[in-house]
């Protein structure tokens, strides 16, 4: 009986421990950290935070006053230069490096879109008259049932060489040598010019425009001429 009553007591010790460990360990204060996950998506902060965030001026936009980089592409004194700085004066966004890199990239959206019949395309590249053209071309070479196969194999030249600023319109002039590979076919598949096993290398001048006074950042094709 005594022995019963003794290991009774030391059971009754032992829940008492258990329960004081358990409340020691066993429960969250709110002060806990989570195991640190590298992969995990960062913590979106509240809106107070957000507010209180600095923002800082957007990459890319040269000064108003800064054209250095104007100054590296045309001799200070040249006609270039002065036409440039202009257009930086009624768009502190231009770039001429960006303008040439999206000259480019226009330019092999215009051949592309040209051979295809793409009028979409061409029709957000293109000033108005310009479109009619293109699209008249195509329609007379879809009406006689003929295709064109192109590829664009490289730009090897694209060099701004003109450039005037009217009232609110930018105009620039770009120097574009190209390595193309063009052939048209009849309706019967009949190879009709071209040759689609040769490189052929092609010189433009094209001329790109654009309403500084809008918001819309896109230039425009507004004529074409074979390079001399």
């Amino acid at each position: 009986m005594d022995l019963n009553i003794i290991t009774l007591v030391f059971f009754v010790l032992a829940v008492v421990v258990f329960i004081q460990l358990r409340n020691v360990l066993g429960r969250r204060t709110g002060n806990e950290h989570t195991p640190f996950d590298p992969y995990a998506k960062p913590a979106q902060t509240n809106q107070e935070n957000d507010e209180a965030a600095v923002t800082f001026p957007q990459r890319g936009h040269p000064s108003i006053d800064d054209f250095s980089d104007i100054d590296s592409l045309a001799p200070s004194d040249s006609a270039l230069n002065s036409a440039l700085r202009a257009i930086r004066k009624a768009d502190f966004t231009f770039s001429p490096v960006r303008f040439r890199d999206g000259a480019k990239t226009a330019y092999e959206m215009i051949l592309t879109a040209f051979a295809k019949g793409n009028r979409e395309v061409l029709k957000n590249l293109l000033v108005k008259n310009i479109y009619e053209e293109f699209a008249q071309a195509i329609d007379e070479r879809e009406a006689n049932g003929h295709s064109i196969r192109f590829s664009l194999v490289s730009i090897n030249d694209a060099e701004i060489i003109e450039a005037i600023m009217q009232k609110n319109e930018a105009y620039i002039t770009m120097r574009l040598s190209s390595e193309i590979i063009s052939a048209t076919y009849d309706k019967e598949n009949k190879l009709l010019d071209g040759n689609p096993q040769s490189i052929v290398t092609i010189r433009d001048r094209w001329t790109f425009v654009r309403d500084t006074h809008t918001r819309d950042p896109n230039w425009r094709l507004v004529t074409t001429e074979e390079d001399e």
